[in-house]
């Protein structure tokens, strides 16, 4: 491709995706390193969460390295080029970390059942806090809690991935219609991949109860909803100029993704879900397990999504 703004964009690009992954980057190679060296890795070195973030950052990498060939090549398909083989890179090398690297404690387990350990109880606390409310322990893996992960990871790399190639399309062919969508697409994006990387390192604060601090609550919350937000925005990008169905499908997909999300956590704890606080909008509906609370999270996600996109819609008829 001969436009410059284009090479511009794809040399920064590269190189922005490249220093945002060094951390990931470096769990990967470092926990490598300990199995070629040692056959295993002591769990007082295991970098936090080198699932999925490794993979997802590798995947985007690559997506990202593809962009002159999958637009020239792929041309109006091109992220979904891109996108099939992201997901493919994240899915090759998450399954190979998490069946062939051995974590090494008081016992061995592969990544994916210490993974899940770490998910229900923060590694500062995995020896010493008791589970009496949900027995959730290595050598009870359930693969299902899988879903949690990869749902975020697939968000986060089709998110990124729409963006990146969203604007790249934007300067080949000037064409400016998708740009606001896109901005708000890569705000909510950073956002929620903020509020990733901070449970990372404090797992939103959580000590081993199923009833959570105010805080915790509220971080919580504010990540299911973001979450949501985030992939109705990337479904809405593609469907400026569709009137009703640009806010009721992603409303709609916004709320689904959240529902899913939740469903992951409730598989985590064994079919609990976390408790925000004390009264009856808290408490479970009977043998479903949801409290009033958390329909109201589900259901909030979809209704800030259709909102983000009314405004889109307005904005877009006032302009024409």
């Amino acid at each position: 491709m001969k436009n410059e703004s284009f090479r511009n964009f794809y040399v920064f690009s590269i190189i922005g995706v490249l220093l945002a992954s060094i951390y990931p980057l470096f769990m990967g190679v470092r926990v490598v390193s300990d199995m070629i060296s040692d056959g295993e890795v002591l769990s007082t070195n295991y970098p936090k969460y080198i699932i999925p973030y490794t993979p997802i950052s590798l995947a985007i990498f690559v997506g990202v390295l593809l962009m002159p060939l999958a637009i020239k090549y792929a041309k109006r398909f091109s992220l979904l080029l891109a996108s099939m083989v992201s997901i493919g890179v994240f899915f090759a090398s998450e399954l190979l970390l998490e069946k062939e690297v051995v974590v090494a404690s008081a016992t061995k387990t592969k990544l994916e059942d210490w993974q899940m350990f770490m998910c229900a109880v923060i590694p500062k606390e995995e020896l010493s806090r008791p589970w009496p409310e949900v027995n959730v322990l290595i050598g009870e893996y359930s693969p299902a809690f899988k879903i949690h992960f990869y749902v975020i990871a697939l968000v986060l790399i089709i998110s990124f991935l729409n963006c990146f190639y969203g604007f790249a399309h934007m300067i080949i062919s000037k064409n400016t219609r998708r740009l606001k969508s896109l901005i708000i697409q890569a705000i909510s994006g950073l956002i929620f991949l903020g509020l990733c990387i901070l449970a990372c390192f404090t797992a939103f604060f959580r000590t081993g109860d199923l009833k959570v601090s105010a805080v915790s609550a509220i971080l919580m919350i504010v990540f299911f909803v973001v979450f949501g937000v985030t992939t109705g925005i990337f479904t809405g990008s593609f469907l400026l100029g569709k009137k009703t169905l640009s806010v009721l499908i992603p409303a709609a997909v916004s709320v689904v993704t959240t529902f899913i999300m939740y469903l992951g956590e409730m598989i985590l704890l064994s079919g609990h879900l976390y408790i925000f606080g004390e009264g009856f909008l808290f408490d479970g509906l009977g043998n479903f397990g949801f409290a009033i609370v958390d329909l109201a999270v589900i259901f909030a996600s979809g209704v800030i999504c259709a909102m983000i996109q009314i405004a889109l819609s307005r904005e877009k008829a006032n302009v024409q």
